[in-house]
């Protein structure tokens, strides 16, 4: 299922079906985010997605909205860009921090954040392509506290990522959060799976 790249509406249980499953499944899910996340710097989580991660996004959803049967366009529209196409990875950048009145101050600092994160593969940096949908800085600058950001992979990057001799890293470069964090082997296991 990891490597699925669309989600269609045959894929979408019954509300019933989820509603009585969706305890096991959530705790089920917790073990697979568990080496798809990464923190870098102070205050940006990394969520790399995949089909399974968006599966359940789109049913959680639709549990807590109760929208039926019309909701689900909308959802798969919105979830679906987010699934890697077979040389990509993509993430859910998320600032997350708890006090207000902190987060707006730090992220009044972060405009245009989006454009300077990267992915290092022995040194060959991927820069990350926000999602389009919506501006996710204002025009006074200040960032969203949630990304959505797509790297794109060449074949040979793809084979670096995979081999266990080359040092891989994700990070910022920008001025007011340069920062960056090494991959663990256990969340390039699990990101390899992305691609093709």
């Amino acid at each position: 299922m990891s490597n699925m790249r669309q989600i269609t509406r045959e894929d979408i249980l019954p509300f019933e079906d989820y509603a009585s499953t969706r305890r096991e499944r959530k705790k089920a899910l917790m073990s697979v985010k568990k080496d798809r996340r990464m923190e870098v710097g102070p205050h940006a989580t990394f969520y790399f997605e995949n089909y399974e991660t968006m599966w359940n996004q789109i049913h959680e959803m639709l549990y807590i909205e109760r929208g039926g049967e019309e909701q689900i366009p909308d959802e798969l529209a919105a979830y679906n860009p987010l699934i890697p196409q077979g040389r990509e990875l993509v993430a859910t950048i998320m600032f997350e921090i708890g006090d207000p009145d902190r987060r707006a101050k730090v992220l009044a600092t972060l405009g245009g954040v989006e454009e300077t994160v990267f992915i290092n593969v022995g040194g060959e940096k991927i820069m990350g392509v926000a999602e389009v949908d919506v501006d996710r800085t204002t025009e006074d600058g200040k960032a969203s506290s949630v990304q959505f950001v797509h790297f794109p992979f060449t074949d040979a990057q793809v084979a670096a990522f995979r081999s266990a001799d080359v040092e891989v890293t994700v990070g910022f470069g920008h001025e007011s959060y340069a920062h960056n964090a090494g991959v663990s082997p256990a969340v390039r296991a699990a990101l390899a799976g992305d691609f093709d």
